[in-house]
């Protein structure tokens, strides 16, 4: 359950938009074995290798591929994280290459490959996978999108079994699917959730783009979900005749990334897939359409719970040219032209009384259908005419006037940064992430070209490039038919299209003039006193950190690693955050990680500090937790230094300026009306509340409320909040000990000793779960009437000391989450993908809980119920099996084993390792606590926790659902 502040915080990042042009690639995802027996036949793919049509150079690391039967494969060494691997099998096939009778049927057969092969029963695919440490969802899964349907494995060992099982099993999936018509029928529930799941404001949204940029394409009546009426229907022969189509090798590319040997993972490869034949003949490749001839056009979508928004798009056939030098060039200097434009944008939006929420501008290709320019706002209701005025003349201010060579510098010296950057790190890239990208540049035909090769590129490309040349690039963008309008609103806007037609046509008279020069700054955050000496030092050998102490009561916590070059992750923690604040009225502190960074320092803006570490890796966040104010960035060891100075600044001198305060208290309640449209948005706004026992600093602050919060009431409890207390400094990554030091010393360290903590406010120390509920709390959401959502939590215990029980809550849940899923999803098919968690709070002592949710169909509610009752009680009542735990408890403990090679992990498990040096010993324990867990302990956990007089329970109907 996501607390106010952390829905908050989602509602400012939802306030930048994606570049507009660029739709992301719309996919289903589908928490997702002996061969064929026919002598391989050599066979063309139906795509070769980008490389082969290009003068751009692949990555050397890779070894690409193809058997003779036409299946590619891509092969990459990798060792971040140590043991693991990544395997993504791709079949170029999506929804587009569906019949007008198959509609929904690419994303249905994906479903279809994971219920039964011929080697392979059906229930047993995903235990094989889960006894191996695969859990369901974020280690196995799959997706379907318009072009592609993709199956993803992420391996937590490289040994023999883990890998020729894993092979074996994707094998099956794309050759030796059974699709039994029983087996068809029972996924068709599950579809059907999947659908009412995704029937949200943004998916209509998406629809009416789509319609008005690709009309008469078959892009604009393929989405992947397809047609209800097929799904219910279809017989099991249209299910073949896709599968057979275009479920072929020649069609299939083999992606394995991780720690192997890659003469050894190209062997398995081929001796899994080199028998596979296809069985039919080939599906054609359809025809995409063009684009037709447009006139300027406006359309208005008018969606109760959809974010306002105005986009200007200007349409063109695609360019479908290889991938070359030439190409990048090109796009490079448009890219840079419009970070140009974005930018500017962003400065408008951040300005006192902006025109709009978020602008951005971008340009791309939708599925080889259609190449767009696009430019686009967010605004609250009622500020369309500002909003679409303020697009249309920066867009035309910039085809007009161009750049200007400060600016082009600015963002190549940025560009240039990321680069280097990922030049320096590239031997400790992320498996799953390398796996991803040849991934993505298998479908989009793209080279996979190495980090270096770019960056030569890139020098190439900008060497004495002239802001004229970004200029004629960057119109291009804007050139082609339209510009076509479509505006989204939850509310109807006067006048209509023709309204907004008159009010773009009067804007495009208005004449713009070239942008004023900005002035030169310079940075003023070097000096935060003397530096100072350590006190102490001492070290935590067991967990690889030292502790440092300075005379103003500064605490550092560094653990250098090798997870990953060049990065360097800092989080700094002080005061005792929501232990300060009342529990029984809001603050304007539930605003404050919204306006805190977005408002700079008290010398520079947000902008300003933006420009002056132009080139710079940097970062800032701020959030407030349960026992403390923290900040956090995340820097490289060459920036190191003004990475502590930026933090420091942020901690002495914040800016919190009036424009971001206002902003965010203007957008929150269209945000809140966004996540009403939904059962899970509205849950997310009520229900947290009702889980704290009514604690309002776990209540969604009412508009009314917010309206009234005044920003000097946020900075006098922001300030007074950070104040006091010790600062602890935790520092992970590519860093020494010395460095972390010497950086400390000159910023956190030279400040004036620090006052001691503050004392809680009287029963701000606790937080409490809610009592029974003899019958569920009914709340409301706003959407269609057949949406519902079901919850019951259950509560457990705390992780505050001893976490030892918290641990076997959680395995406790794992095994939950597995009887969940099999009966709620895949036999009764009440729900697409319901959810069960665990939570344990390291603040509050004893409290924490176990829940499941689903959001079904508001008739299946009391089924749903029912199913949860049998379960628990089985749990209850009889220990789980071995098999059954281990399928449970093996993925969690190898998705701990990999997040403890990683940066992240370390920086939040060392966050009260100065305070509090017996967390040590609980970071040590982890999974041996998870291994030690029993059947008998599991079932005595289950006993004692999921009892049916503690549940809370809670549903979320329609409000326009029939009266009951």
């Amino acid at each position: 359950m996501r607390s106010p502040r952390h829905l908050l915080l989602l509602a400012a990042s939802s306030l930048a938009l994606l570049g507009g042009a660029a739709l992301p690639a719309l996919a289903l995802d589908s928490a997702g074995m002996a061969a064929h027996a026919a002598a391989a036949q050599d066979a063309a793919p139906s795509q070769a290798w980008a490389q082969a049509a290009s003068d751009i150079p692949a990555d050397p690391a890779v070894r690409f591929g193809v058997l003779p039967n036409g299946m590619r494969y891509a092969i990459l060494k990798n060792a971040t994280p140590p043991g693991q691997a990544s395997l993504r099998l791709r079949i170029a096939a999506g929804s587009l290459m569906e019949n007008e009778d198959q509609l929904g049927l690419a994303h249905f057969m994906e479903h279809m490959a994971f219920n039964g092969t011929t080697n392979v029963p059906e229930n047993e695919l995903l235990r094989i996978l889960e006894r191996l440490g695969l859990a369901f969802g974020a280690d196995t899964n799959a997706f379907t999108s318009f072009d592609q349907t993709a199956y993803t494995l992420e391996l937590p060992r490289t040994n023999d079994e883990t890998v020729d099982t894993s092979l074996r099993i994707m094998r099956e999936q794309v050759s030796e699917a059974l699709m039994k018509a029983e087996d068809i029928d029972a996924e068709r529930g599950v579809i059907e959730g999947e659908e009412r799941l995704r029937n949200t404001p943004g998916l209509r949204s998406l629809k009416a783009q789509i319609a008005l940029l690709a009309p008469g394409q078959r892009l604009a009546n393929r989405l992947p979900i397809g047609d209800l009426s097929i799904i219910r229907s279809a017989p099991r022969e249209r299910f073949v005749e896709f599968y057979e189509a275009y479920y072929r090798p020649e069609r299939a590319t083999m992606i394995a990334v991780g720690d192997f040997d890659v003469d050894q993972m190209e062997a398995k490869i081929r001796a899994t897939f080199a028998d596979w034949k296809p069985k039919a003949a080939d599906g054609p490749n359809p025809d995409l359409g063009t684009v037709a001839p447009r006139a300027p056009e406006t359309r208005i979508l008018v969606e109760p719970g959809i974010q306002s928004s105005i986009q200007l798009n200007w349409v063109r056939n695609p360019d479908l040219d290889p991938d070359t030098v030439a190409e990048r060039r090109d796009s490079l200097l448009q890219n840079l032209g419009l970070a140009v434009l974005n930018r500017r944008l962003g400065e408008i939006a951040r300005a006192d009384n902006p025109p709009f929420i978020s602008a951005s501008a971008g340009s791309g290709s939708l599925f080889d259908s259609v190449d767009i320019g696009s430019i686009s706002a967010a605004f609250n209701p009622g500020g369309l005419t500002r909003a679409l005025e303020t697009i249309d003349q920066e867009q035309r201010r910039l085809v007009q006037f161009g750049v200007s060579q400060a600016e082009l510098d600015r963002e190549i010296a940025n560009n240039r940064t990321a680069l280097e950057n990922a030049v320096q790190a590239a031997a400790t890239r992320s498996t799953p992430g390398l796996a991803n990208a040849l991934l993505g540049a298998a479908n989009d035909d793209l080279v996979f070209s190495a980090p270096a090769t770019n960056l030569a590129l890139f020098e190439a490309a900008v060497k004495d490039l002239k802001a004229t040349q970004v200029d004629a690039a960057v119109k291009t963008v804007f050139e082609g038919q339209g510009p076509l309008a479509l505006v989204v609103t939850p509310e109807p806007i006067e006048g209509g299209e023709a309204g907004v037609t008159a009010a773009l046509q009067a804007s495009r008279s208005v004449p713009v003039t070239p942008r004023a020069e900005q002035a030169e700054l310079q940075w003023p955050y070097a000096d935060f006193g003397a530096v100072a000496t350590p006190s102490s030092r001492t070290e935590a050998a067991a967990v690889g950190a030292t502790v440092v102490t300075f005379p103003n009561g500064v605490r550092l916590t560094v653990k250098p690693t090798e997870f990953k070059d060049e990065q360097i992750l800092i989080s700094v923690r002080t005061g005792i955050g929501e232990e300060a604040l009342p529990t029984d009225r809001f603050t304007a502190q539930a605003l404050a990680p919204m306006v805190f960074t977005p408002g700079g320092l008290g010398k520079l803006t947000a902008d300003e500090l933006s420009r002056v570490l132009t080139g710079k890796i940097y970062g800032a966040g701020f959030t407030i937790d349960g026992d403390a104010y923290q900040l956090s960035g995340a820097t490289r060891p060459a920036d190191l230094q003004l990475q502590m100075q930026v933090l420091a600044a942020y901690l002495t001198d914040p800016g919190l300026r009036p424009a971001p305060f206002e902003q965010i208290k203007a957008v929150l309640p269209q945000y809140v009306a966004q996540q009403r449209a939904t059962p899970g948005g509205a849950f997310a706004i009520d229900g947290a509340g009702y889980l704290a026992s009514g604690d309002k600093r776990e209540v969604f602050p009412p508009a009314d409320v917010i309206a009234a919060f005044t920003l000097d009431e946020l900075k006098q409890g922001v300030l007074q909040g950070m104040a006091s207390g010790p600062i602890d400094v935790v520092m992970v990554g590519d860093v020494t000990v010395d460095d972390a030091i010497t950086t400390v010393a000159s910023t956190f360290a030279a400040l004036p000793k620090r006052a001691p903590a503050a004392q809680p406010l009287p029963g701000s120390d606790q937080r409490r779960f809610p009592a029974p509920t003899a019958q569920p709390v009914r709340l409301t959401h706003t959407g269609p009437a057949e949406q519902a959502l079901a919850y019951v939590a259950w509560p457990t215990t705390d992780a505050v000391d001893d976490r030892t029980e918290a641990r076997k809550v959680a395995i406790l849940s794992e095994v939950f989450k597995l009887r969940v899923l099999d009966e709620i999803r895949e036999k009764q098919a009440l729900a697409y993908s319901p959810r069960v968690s665990s939570s344990a709070s390291d603040v509050f002592k004893g409290y924490g809980s176990i829940s499941v949710m689903a959001e079904t169909a508001a008739d299946k509610i009391p089924a749903f119920y029912a199913a949860v009752d049998a379960i628990t009680a089985s749990l209850r009542d009889a220990p789980v099996t071995e098999d059954e735990l281990n399928r449970a408890r093996l993925p969690t403990i190898e998705s701990l084993r990999r997040s403890q090679a990683g940066n992240e992990y370390w920086l939040g498990q060392l966050a009260d390792v100065a305070a509090k040096p017996a967390t040590i010993e609980q970071i040590q324990t982890h999974i041996s606590d998870l291994e030690s867990f029993t059947p008998a302990d599991i079932q005595a956990a289950a006993r004692q926790y999921l009892k049916p007089d503690t549940a809370w329970k809670a549903e979320v109907i329609s409000d326009k659902a029939p009266a009951q």
